[in-house]
């Protein structure tokens, strides 16, 4: 199996090309990556910035590149040496515009009786034999329904019209009642869908890919990559909404000729892949929980508590555990109630438990879930678990759940398999989408796949989870920036420095709240602390954020009923930045304050992900600072020319002040051409401790095996470091006679004082020197 160093995530789209990407590939060489790493490139929804609304499987979408576009990259990225890792989508299909994906018009048009009835998850004794399409204003919009070039048309959306159907002079609405379809008012979506979804999104429908001949079609174009060496690796997004996610990584690894395989998978604290799984790992959400706490002050914990508190004019602090079982029975009982009735109705007859008591029930055991899903019998005790904590919290609903509990471990039965697909749907909407956009009393502790119970990590338990982690997932990726971070590694670096600044944040918050305030104390602080991450930024984009994360909260205001009025309080206070000079005036200091810190943070989180056990990914840009904040933020066009100059100075020997951008671009070009290079450094993990006044500040590793190989040292808490007097005594212990890849310096083995060693950048790269 060819596997990869190093990977760079690029975001493929009309804008940016497979073709642009090629010409990219010598950069990326130069950077010091080893394979390219590409967003979804199947033919997609017009206009999808993403790629995740395939439309069409068997083709290289064209306005990416096409089939000319990914043979131009692959031979671009052969022969600079680069493997091609590309994102495929197995679980659901783009069916916004049915008329752009072929599967679900022929579906829409013959029924059950097309060949992709077997194709999509629908439920159709549930529709009367029809699909039901939220698309209506509301149901008495079917008035609006137009009869146009053999089709039926609402507005701009258009549908098939099955064979026989229509006759001279009838009306559109005779011809929509004898369709296999029946559209809907969107609103009836949250209960009486019936097909499933991706999520709570209605334009992508689930696709059954443990069908056989569904698989084959599907993944038809994704083997040609394989059998012409286009592609070397594939990250599988959302395997957990798959039926059976062991069997399709099986038969992906054979389709593929065992290729690197990587799933994008959030493993709660604790929870490792099923053994099972024919895959090396995840996408790195776990090792970017372990790093950014790395960099986070424990001692900051019960102060920020109490603010919460405050903020939330309570007597407490918010309960997180209790906030994210209200917010997942809000999903379930909301947009996602569709899927749980459905899931009600698989419970035999026979069984005599009440329908609604039946999902009540299953809600709740899905609430009480404390991982995304289960992989049955994987992970059994842990399903029975949820359930005996439901029947302690509700015990009216005991007796029932004593029903439900051998269907729901019978992994032969409908009800098991997709109430497995079911948990991590609640899980995803309850959670990150709603429960991390509520806790805020640290924006860096929400970030995807983070318990933000955890505040803080040691450097003694870090040590303990890279040692984990280069002996049983060496291959896993690791990551600090995604297309799905909440925020990027640098904004969330900087963040990181409130918890070392609790009196200056306090005094921030308490300026601007007066100035321009935000009605919702929790709400604010994730607002002002997401500005002061990304600053500077120019309006559109923070106001697209606070806007984007007040109606994720759905405490104040929301996406189906917005409050208009709070969403005007919440848009002039992020206009007050802009036109307050006091606002302005109050978070320029605020950074000001954070900023040579949270640099700091940024340089040494990312040598740290760079250099640890598991392949690194670096998103897109970020080899420079990054302060994007959540999507489509995120996805932003890259200046790669800026780049690319950069470097070629760095190369020609300039040497960047540490609080300049270029010295992240220094710390990443340095790490990964080394990684790249000198593999044998590389092969095994040992703590290096230090000793001395600041020893706490420092986390430091040997990468070597038997040998020392390559050494990082990074400094962590460096405000509270500045504010205690700075390094003073504290010293490392290097195993060799050592040289820094940052500034050519050199070290003689033994005891190196860190003041020497850090005084050009927070952060050493140090490898052995004959």
């Amino acid at each position: 199996m060819k596997t990869p160093v190093s990977t760079y995530r690029l975001q493929i789209r009309s804008g940016f090309t497979l073709q642009e990407a090629a010409e990219l590939t010598g950069y990326l060489r130069n950077l010091g990556i080893d394979w390219v790493y590409l967003s979804p490139i199947l033919t997609a929804e017009e206009g999808s910035d993403h790629g995740y609304d395939v439309t069409d499987p068997s083709t290289v979408d064209p306005s990416r590149g096409g089939a000319e576009g990914l043979a131009a990259l692959s031979k671009a990225a052969g022969e600079q040496g680069l493997g091609v890792l590309a994102d495929i989508v197995p679980n659901h299909m783009g069916v916004a515009t049915p008329a752009q994906n072929a599967w679900w018009w022929q579906l829409l048009k013959d029924g059950r009786a097309s060949k992709y009835a077997e194709a999509f998850d629908v439920d159709w004794d549930f529709g009367g034999g029809k699909i039901r399409i939220p698309v209506l204003g509301s149901d008495d919009d079917v008035d609006q329904l137009k009869l146009a070039d053999g089709e039926l048309h609402y507005y701009d959306h258009r549908f098939p019209l099955a064979e026989g159907t229509f006759a001279e002079g009838d009306s559109p609405q005779d011809v929509h009642a004898r369709q296999h379809y029946e559209l809907v008012g969107w609103r009836r979506a949250d209960a009486e869908l019936n097909y499933r979804r991706f999520f709570a999104v209605n334009t992508l429908a689930g696709l059954r890919v443990e069908v056989p001949w569904v698989f084959d079609e599907s993944h038809q174009e994704i083997v040609r990559w394989f059998n012409e060496g286009l592609v070397d690796g594939l990250r599988i997004d959302h395997p957990d909404g798959l039926a059976d996610p062991e069997g399709y990584l099986a038969r992906l690894r054979e389709a593929t000729g065992g290729a690197y395989l990587l799933v994008e998978k959030i493993l709660e604290p604790g929870e490792k892949l099923p053994e099972t799984f024919q895959c090396e790992g995840t996408t790195g959400y776990d090792a970017l929980a372990d790093v950014d706490r790395l960099f986070v002050d424990p001692a900051a914990e019960e102060f920020l508590d109490d603010l919460d508190a405050r903020l939330r004019n309570e007597p407490e602090a918010a309960d997180y555990h209790a906030m994210i079982h209200g917010t997942k029975r809000r999903i379930a009982d909301g947009i996602l109630r569709s899927e749980i009735l459905r899931l009600s109705r698989l419970v035999p007859e026979t069984s005599a438990l009440p329908r609604l008591e039946v999902a009540d029930a299953l809600a709740e055991v899905i609430c009480w879930f404390p991982i995304y899903r289960t992989y049955l019998p994987y992970g059994q005790e842990i399903l029975e678990e949820a359930i005996a904590n439901a029947a302690k919290h509700r015990p009216e609903l005991k007796s029932v759940l004593e029903g439900l509990q051998p269907l729901l471990t019978d992994t032969t039965g409908e009800l098991a398999r997709r109430f497995q697909q079911t948990s991590g749907m609640v899980m995803a909407k309850g959670v990150e989408d709603t429960a991390f956009f509520r806790y805020t009393r640290l924006g860096t502790l929400t970030e995807v796949g983070a318990d933000p119970t955890e505040f803080a990590v040691s450097p003694e338990e870090f040590h303990q989870r890279m040692t984990r982690r280069q002996a049983e997932i060496p291959l896993s990726m690791t990551t600090l920036s995604t297309h799905d971070t909440k925020r990027s590694e640098d904004a969330r670096a900087r963040i990181s420095v409130i918890s070392e600044s609790v009196p200056e944040w306090e005094l921030f918050l308490g300026t601007v709240q007066e100035l321009a305030n935000i009605p919702d104390g929790p709400l604010a602080a994730l607002v002002w602390q997401a500005i002061a991450g990304a600053w500077p930024a120019d309006r559109s984009r923070l106001q697209s954020y606070a806007l984007k994360a007040a109606r994720e909260a759905g405490n104040s205001t929301n996406w189906t009923d917005p409050d208009l009025d709070f969403e005007r309080h919440l848009a002039a206070a992020v206009d007050a930045v802009f036109d307050v000079p006091e606002v302005e005036a109050a978070l320029d200091n605020f950074v000001a304050e954070l900023e040579p810190y949270g640099t700091s943070n940024s340089l040494s989180a990312k040598l740290v992900q760079l250099t640890m056990p598991g392949v690194p990914d670096v998103y897109q840009g970020t080899e420079f600072r990054d302060g994007s904040l959540t999507d489509p933020d995120n996805r932003r066009t890259v200046d790669f020319k800026a780049r690319i100059a950069a470097l070629a100075e760095l190369d020609a020997g300039a040497t960047p002040e540490y609080t300049e951008e270029e010295a992240k671009l220094l710390v990443v070009s340095r790490a990964l051409r080394l990684r790249r290079d000198h593999p044998e450094l590389f092969g095994g993990y040992r703590p290096l401790a230090a000793s001395g006044a600041a020893a706490a500040h420092v986390v430091a590793f040997d990468r070597g095996t038997e040998n020392p190989g390559a050494i990082t040292v990074a400094t962590r808490l460096p405000k509270r470091l500045a504010r205690d007097g700075g390094w003073r005594d504290t010293v490392i212990e290097l195993p060799t006679h050592s040289r820094d890849e940052l500034t050519g310096a050199t070290y003689a083995a033994g005891p190196v004082e860190l003041a020497r060693l850090l005084e050009q950048y927070p952060v050493a790269l140090l490898v052995p020197v004959d």
